[in-house]
């Protein structure tokens, strides 16, 4: 029989050091042989990038909002091989999804769907006794979730933990694992969309050095291995390929200006039997050769404008393959890409590629932030028939039209109070689709399988 072991670590609100101290985690887990693959709850694309850092393998995105619990269930056994220790980082606090319903989404929700024991990270700054009471409400909230061991943050020192320790244990009956002193040199910057991107944090080897050091010094990972449950491995049928004998080659933007993917949807295109080829818009002068279409994911486009209005040879390369009808999908970052031109906050405005007649506008708050819904309209050439996928939206900016162009999707959210917001997005022209929703393909395939088939007709 596979057996694989696992855990999810969740803290008790964001900003709690879940992201330290799993990267830190996942470090000491490898430093001692074993195989770590990482995974995250929810939509994030930044601290997945930490994740594979550090691990050697790529993160991936266990969400309950974008899939069905079945999926989520295949997909995290799919990339699982005997001796591997999944860590999965939560998202939040424990119990914080969609709204104040329990099973909505959150890291809880997720320890439930895998069955995996919780590493419950608190912050044990000014406290003593009052840490046991914290403990013991998260214990008692949801006695289904298993809370199998708490690590304190941002303590003073050992005297300190030894006192929270043994308030916790006796009165919650959880075992304390460990815990880290404040230390403000190891805490990685944020930005308006979460924690920078890895190859932007300078001295990121040595900040990650230092952080496996510190969990390894005051955190048992002997008793995290421990405590670690048992995965019987299932075996998942792979999709079938749907290019048959035709060879497609879709060529993906990946650089420091757009990197956020999900990796379960490049691995879907390959599966599908597609060849994904990188290439840079910031550095190559043209796409790659011989290609089918084009996939350009979400990113920082906006931070880049300068380098990515200089090299207008790939520009000029990428509007010729639209206005000859390769497919091109972009979302996010990369359909503000696909604009005419991109205004940042500071009112500066760099030249883009130029497909949509539209200009891409930085914005100072998040617009349509949260899970949504797109159903594609009847209206769309590249669809050819309607139907709806789950989607993420996160962005602080806008598009605004030169021209009139119908938009292609008709997008929803349910709010906090069970109203239903509606607005319009997706914009299609020649055979190239944008829009701002991050698409989780295993969704709905037949969005993927529709670029993917019409790729294969160029």
């Amino acid at each position: 029989m596979s057996i694989a072991r696992g855990f999810l670590i969740a803290g008790t609100h964001s900003g709690v050091g879940k992201t330290t101290i799993s990267t830190g985690i996942m470090g000491a887990i490898k430093k001692r042989k074993i195989n770590a693959k990482p995974f995250k709850v929810g939509p994030d694309y930044i601290d997945i990038q930490f994740h594979k850092y550090i691990t050697d393998n790529p993160s991936r995105n266990l969400d309950a909002h974008l899939l069905e619990k079945d999926i989520i269930e295949d997909l995290f056994h799919k990339n699982l091989q005997p001796g591997d220790m999944a860590i999965v980082e939560g998202v939040m606090g424990l119990y914080d999804g969609m709204g104040t319903e329990k099973d909505q989404g959150s890291s809880a929700h997720i320890s439930k769907i895998l069955k995996l024991p919780v590493f419950l990270i608190i912050d044990g700054a000014g406290m003593s006794s009052s840490a046991a009471a914290m403990v013991l409400g998260y214990k008692n909230y949801d006695p289904e979730v298993n809370i199998a061991g708490i690590i304190i943050n941002n303590i003073s020192g050992k005297m300190h933990y030894e006192l929270l320790k043994e308030a916790i244990e006796r009165d919650t009956g959880i075992a304390c694992i460990g815990y880290l002193n404040k230390n403000s040199n190891v805490k990685l910057e944020s930005r308006h969309l979460g924690l920078i991107p890895c190859k932007e944090v300078s001295q990121l080897e040595e900040k990650i050095e230092e952080i496996v050091d510190m969990v390894e010094e005051t955190i048992d990972i002997d008793k995290v291995i421990e405590i670690s449950s048992k995965i019987k491995i299932k075996e998942i049928p792979r999709v079938k390929k749907i290019t048959k004998d035709k060879k497609v080659r879709i060529a993906y933007a990946f650089d420091e200006a757009f990197n956020f993917y999900y990796e379960d949807n490049l691995d879907l295109i390959k599966e599908f039997g597609c060849e994904l080829v990188p290439f840079s818009p910031l550095r190559d002068k043209k796409l790659p050769s011989d290609i089918n279409g084009v996939y350009i994911g979400a990113g920082f486009p906006e931070l880049y404008g300068r380098e990515l209005e200089e090299n207008h040879e790939i520009r000029n390369d990428i509007l010729k393959k639209s206005r000859e009808g390769m497919p091109i999908y972009a979302e996010s970052g990369g359909f503000m890409y696909l604009t005419k031109e991109i205004e940042t906050l500071d009112e500066k405005v760099y030249k883009m590629v130029g497909v949509f007649p539209a200009r891409g506008k930085m914005t100072k708050r998040l617009q349509n932030f949260g899970y949504c819904q797109i159903d594609i309209g009847e209206n769309s050439n590249f669809f050819k028939k309607s139907f709806k996928i789950n989607a993420h939206e996160f962005h602080r900016s806008i598009v605004e039209l030169e021209e009139d162009m119908d938009y292609i999707y008709n997008m929803s959210k349910i709010r906090s109070d069970k109203s239903t917001k509606s607005w319009k997005c997706g914009l299609e022209k020649n055979n190239t689709i944008g829009g701002f929703p991050h698409t989780h393909f295993y969704s709905n395939m037949e969005f993927v399988k529709t670029f993917i088939q019409n790729s294969m007709e160029k």
